[in-house]
């Protein structure tokens, strides 16, 4: 039981301790694309064109791009704590998984999504939902374990995403997102172990 409970207060010293910088990502996020709504959104057409050359620039400027202040709102919310959430592990394993995630989301959205602009962060969301409910199974730990209960209790919704349902949602940058965090769990070891060879 102290064990449980010293791993709730070492996660909530980690979270206090990264707390500006998430929301130094979220701010920056909430100023870009106001002045994108502001100017006309002409950033939006940077967003992901499937199977269109100029549609991989993309990749990188998608999860950045939002349509409105209400989908960056139902984004910024998640974000928030699973930032913070995947923080627990260190800034270089963010860093390796955010970059896994946003590449092969959006090369996987490139590649297989209907035609149309595929904007927003959900893609990375799930990413960092799917990472961390399955990495705590793969690497169990009171870390992880309690990562992925409080994880699955309060963002069990997120799995509805996984499913098409409304025209105007990326329902296939969300699967191609969870199973990009997925990739993470064991692309960012392989990452080290290449380093040290």
């Amino acid at each position: 039981m102290d064990s449980f409970a010293n791993s709730i207060e070492s996660m909530i010293a980690l979270a206090k301790h990264h707390l500006p910088f998430v929301l130094q990502i979220l701010l920056c996020l909430w100023a870009f694309n106001l002045f994108n709504w502001v100017t006309g959104k002409h950033f939006n057409r940077l967003g992901i064109h499937p199977r269109h050359p100029f549609g991989l620039v993309g990749i990188v400027f998608s999860p950045i791009l939002h349509a409105n202040a209400n989908h960056l709102f139902f984004n910024t919310i998640p974000l928030f704590v699973l930032m913070n959430f995947m923080l627990v592990e260190g800034m270089d394993k963010f860093y390796c998984t955010t970059g896994i995630i946003i590449l092969l989301s959006g090369l996987g959205t490139w590649l297989f999504g209907r035609r149309a602009i595929h904007i927003g962060a959900s893609g990375v969301i799930m990413g960092y939902w799917g990472y961390l409910i399955v990495h705590a199974y793969q690497h169990p730990s009171a870390y992880t374990i309690i990562l992925a209960i409080v994880t699955l209790y309060y963002f069990a919704g997120l799995y509805t995403n996984l499913f098409p349902g409304d025209k105007q949602v990326s329902w296939e940058g969300h699967v191609i997102g969870f199973f990009a965090g997925l990739a993470a769990i064991y692309l960012c070891p392989l990452k080290h172990f290449l380093a040290n060879f």
